[in-house]
């Protein structure tokens, strides 16, 4: 017989007794031939000139102590390598629309310098540039997403862009890449055309902007990658669906690779929450913002079928993620913020909808990779912690390119100040060596919940299992205390009859494999 490995990562928040929860859900998971793969991109990153994400993040320059590859956290490198990343975007965001890419090329000492107007009004020196991002993407071994200047940027630089990095023979941008250091094109496939159109990118019109958007998909040519270039259009900001039946209406479908989709579960604008010292109702507010992604997603998927019924255009959300406020003393334009075990929560259960819409989200990127928002990375100087989220990019990883198995999940409640959310979310796979995964998510900060798995028609005999848990939702990794979060051994589940019941203890990442 194969064997078939299932793996269960469940969320969970508290540390109340696993044993006390009587109510049984069941799940059922259905082999389905004509469902989608997921796409590893779903599990794409996000790297912007922003904060200490790149300067005194994933940059320290090649003459620092850290130890580094050109300059590059070796560090980083190898916490990145260990998660897989399928795809990592740059260089914004907000920032994408203000940066002129032939400032960051040629001798460092010659590039001019400017002002990163979005955030802190800091001087941005272009140390870090289009070989630096390109080389480090060939290093990680993961997919470059170039997002291009479309708000004070031109036609033509986009399209000198785009033949600068991919185009193998003679020609100006070619011959000033090679001049530059650089002889093979780095075939870049994934292209943003604009950021946040409807706002920091230019302050557009959903009209306007699909105007603008033909006229530069137009002239950006490729010739190095099969397919031609997926082009990705800036879409619409959470909820706002007319900005996605604008698009889909006047863009050709010939012209489209992906849509744009930004939500960041943000309890309220002017007043976001601390990132640790926060209670239930702010907790119980920022997992409501978490699970509309479920909503967003339906409807803006519903409107893409209307005009490309076969599903071949992309939604691409490609931010998400926890917003609160930064830090105490930190800079207010930098975005640092800790996370915490209901950043791990939020990520599970956002990433459990991706799973589920795998037909039309084919790539989505977290916000941000390295000390920004929701990261998978925290640095002080010399020092690195891999975040709560981290595990659970991680662990999730066992769905890139497998095929998805439809499930049913009949979630209770997890009700607070009258208001009630479903406290559990899951999504399954199964990859190319037949085995099976599925990720659960607890979304209760105080019950314990029971699941029940009928295995038989997966043919598991045995179960090992994982944790990842804490005392308190608000726990954290610090520089002092970097492995306070981290995986041991769990040993809450049994198999009777060959029904697999695991116990969900509150405040826990459960991964279960099976032989």
């Amino acid at each position: 017989m194969k064997k078939i490995i299932v793996l269960v990562s469940v969320i969970l928040l508290s540390s109340q007794s696993i044993f006390s929860q009587k109510e049984t859900t069941v799940v059922t998971i259905k082999n389905s031939e004509s469902a989608p793969i997921i796409n590893k991109n779903i599990y794409g990153h996000f790297a912007e000139h922003l904060g200490r994400c790149i300067y005194g993040g994933f940059f320290v320059g090649d003459t620092s102590k850290i130890p580094n590859t050109n300059g590059v956290r070796n560090d980083i490198i190898k916490a990145l390598k260990e998660l897989k990343i399928p795809n990592l975007r740059w260089p914004g965001g907000c920032f994408a629309d203000t940066y002129h890419w032939k400032d960051g090329i040629g001798p460092k000492e010659n590039r001019p310098t400017i002002v990163n107007q979005w955030w802190g009004g800091v001087t941005e020196d272009n140390s870090f540039g289009t070989h630096d991002f390109l080389n480090l993407c060939e290093l990680l071994g993961t997919e470059p997403y170039l997002a291009g200047n479309m708000g004070s940027g031109t036609v033509q630089e986009m399209a000198d862009w785009v033949q600068y990095v991919n185009f193998n023979g003679k020609s100006p941008m070619s011959d000033l890449r090679v001049k530059n250091g650089r002889k093979e094109p780095w075939k870049v496939k994934i292209w943003g055309v604009g950021n946040e159109a409807w706002g920091c990118g230019g302050n557009m019109t959903a009209d306007y902007y699909a105007g603008e958007y033909r006229k530069y998909a137009t002239f950006m040519s490729d010739w190095s990658n099969s397919g031609g270039l997926m082009r990705v259009a800036s879409g619409a900001s959470s909820d706002d669906y007319n900005w996605t039946e604008t698009l889909m209406k006047n863009i050709p479908n010939q012209m489209l690779g992906g849509v744009a989709l930004h939500h960041y579960s943000v309890i309220d604008w002017a007043k976001k929450g601390d990132g640790v010292d926060f209670d239930e109702d702010l907790y119980f507010k920022t997992m409501k913002q978490a699970l509309k992604m479920e909503e967003l997603v339906t409807k803006h998927s519903a409107i893409m079928d209307k005009y490309d019924p076969n599903k071949k255009i992309a939604l691409v959300v490609d931010e998400w993620g926890g917003w609160y406020e930064v830090e105490k003393g930190s800079n207010p334009g930098f975005l640092y913020q800790q996370n915490t075990m209901r950043d791990a929560v939020l990520a599970g259960a956002t990433l459990n909808v991706f799973n589920n819409h795998a037909e039309r989200v084919r790539m989505a990127n977290l916000a941000q990779c390295v000390n920004v928002l929701q990261a998978v990375i925290l640095t002080d100087k010399t020092k690195m912690l891999l975040t709560p989220t981290y595990y659970i990019m991680q662990m999730y990883s066992v769905h890139q390119d497998a095929k998805l198995l439809p499930l049913t999940i009949n979630s209770p409640s997890y009700t607070f100040n009258g208001e009630s959310l479903p406290a559990l979310s899951a999504s399954a796979s199964k990859d190319k060596n037949g085995l099976v995964h599925i990720s659960l998510v607890n979304v209760d900060s105080k019950k314990p919940n029971t699941i029940e798995i009928d295995l038989n028609e997966l043919g598991i005999k045995s179960v090992s299992g994982v944790i990842v848990t804490s005392s308190k939702l608000q726990d954290h990794n610090t520089f002092d205390n970097p492995t306070k979060i981290q995986p041991a051994v769990f040993k809450g589940f049994q198999i009777k009859k060959g029904k697999l019941e695991v116990v969900i203890p509150p405040f826990s990442v459960v991964t279960l494999e099976g032989k």
